[in-house]
């Protein structure tokens, strides 16, 4: 990020010194079908206000100009969608700091999938990427994007991969982050304290979640997959999560991981991170990886700090038959909206 931010850029005026909160400003970016759009309705059923195509140097006077308004209307807050169709992206991180310096900071949301989902998404609806024209196809399109946005994901505060999320899913992961507690939010436990943690269970089999900051592999663990009565369940059951603390290894490795994670929250909280995600893996993401997860996330939730709990692949066995027919794009999906903006 620039030490000096663009002179052309404009800068917010209204900002004055008052007792009033600052307004909660949500920026969501991020890659062309990823599920940007759907991701703004969503928040708009949140009561955010939602702009989207906004170019990114407009974000200051529009946050300048919403900040009363976001109040007296009653709105949750403001969320900006600022990607490629918007013009210079990379005015969004010089807009970002002007923000924060005006004494708003904004929390930037930043959604990826990949190479292979997106094309799957833009051959379902039927949609040209943005950049089809100057890049000459889809893949070259997505390439171009990716560098494009390569600073904006470095310094957003939420990654959110939804190559392997339903749209339900992307819904909850947003309610938990940013509605109201009215509708189901963390409210004002997420907005006392500045750290919000994500613990989220996955098998290595179906690969690492993208947007996990710390990883953690708990394969050595006794594994209940090879017990016929436990295999039906999950970690959440009491007969796997007996089974797989009955393993010496397993008590070990979790004073240890308390030790890593309580140590490291503070000093996550004092850089300023907004958002951390831990991943707990196991082979197939049903069994040890769970039980390891509700442990740590309970261990975090003592410590004050909000919790998320993802168990990625619980579902995929019992699903894996309906899902070539059932599953729902996340790239928008209605004629009047481009494709995954």
């Amino acid at each position: 990020m620039p030490d000096t931010p663009p002179s052309n850029l404009p800068v917010p005026k209204a900002f004055a010194p008052t007792n009033a909160p600052a307004p909660r400003v949500v920026v969501l970016s991020g890659l062309s079908g990823a599920g940007k759009q759907m991701a703004a309705r969503y928040l708009e059923d949140m009561k955010w206000r939602v702009v989207d195509n906004l170019p990114p140097r407009l974000l200051p006077l529009l946050v300048d100009e919403r900040e009363q308004a976001t109040h007296s209307e009653h709105f949750t807050g403001l969320c900006a969608v600022c990607d490629v169709r918007g013009g210079r992206i990379a005015d969004l991180l010089p807009s970002l700091e002007l923000l924060a310096e005006a004494g708003t900071r904004p929390v930037l949301v930043f959604l990826e999938a990949s190479d292979e989902e997106l094309v799957r998404r833009f051959k379902e609806t039927r949609r040209t990427h943005p950049l089809f024209d100057q890049s000459g196809g889809v893949l070259p399109a997505i390439a171009e994007e990716r560098g494009l946005l390569a600073s904006v994901r470095e310094q957003a505060d939420l990654v959110i991969d939804t190559t392997d999320l339903h749209p339900a899913d992307l819904r909850g992961r947003l309610v938990e982050a940013f509605a109201p507690p009215a509708l189901g939010g963390l409210g004002q436990a997420a907005q006392q304290q500045p750290l919000t943690v994500t613990v989220a269970s996955f098998g290595f089999k179906h690969g690492v979640p993208l947007d996990a900051d710390l990883v953690f592999d708990v394969r050595f663990l006794r594994n209940p997959h090879y017990d016929d009565t436990l295999r039906p369940h999950d970690g959440r059951n009491k007969a796997v999560e007996d089974y797989v603390m009955a393993d010496e290894r397993t008590g070990s490795f979790l004073e240890r991981l308390y030790d890593l994670v309580g140590w490291s929250l503070p000093h996550y909280v004092s850089e300023g991170k907004a958002y951390l995600t831990i991943g707990i893996g196991c082979t197939g993401g049903r069994h040890r990886s769970i039980v390891v997860a509700e442990k740590l996330a309970q261990f975090v939730r003592d410590r004050g700090y909000p919790v998320l709990v993802q168990h990625r692949d619980v579902g995929r066995v019992k699903a894996s038959a309906s899902m070539a027919t059932s599953k729902t794009p996340l790239a928008p999906n209605t004629p009047s909206t481009k494709a995954g903006a």
